[in-house]
């Protein structure tokens, strides 16, 4: 290789490179965008499936309780707790990120 194509090569390198870089803070400010704008759908979607949670335990306590099964407050406990923290977990997530 000559020392002209070197220099060309690297030339062109260089203005690519400065092209690429320009990009880099709008690409970012994209990428904030569109992940922040999935939280409310996915927020709702969380809450839907705490309440769907809650239904099916409450069913399970119900048919404990009337079996007439010694451990039903633990099993109520545990199915509430989960409900719980479901519900807590996504809103503090929320609130770190948005």
């Amino acid at each position: 290789m000559t020392k002209k194509s070197i220099l060309t090569a690297v030339y062109l390198l260089s203005v690519l490179g400065a092209f690429a870089q320009g990009d880099g803070l709008s690409g970012i400010t994209e990428a904030t965008q569109m992940v922040t704008s999935y939280f409310d759908p996915a927020t709702k979607l969380v809450y839907a499936i705490g309440a769907v949670v809650g239904l099916i335990g409450g069913v399970k306590v119900y048919g404990k309780f009337s079996s007439g099964d010694p451990d039903t407050s633990k099993t109520a406990a545990s199915w509430f707790g989960a409900c719980i923290f479901l519900i807590v977990a996504t809103t503090i997530l929320r609130s770190f990120f948005l």
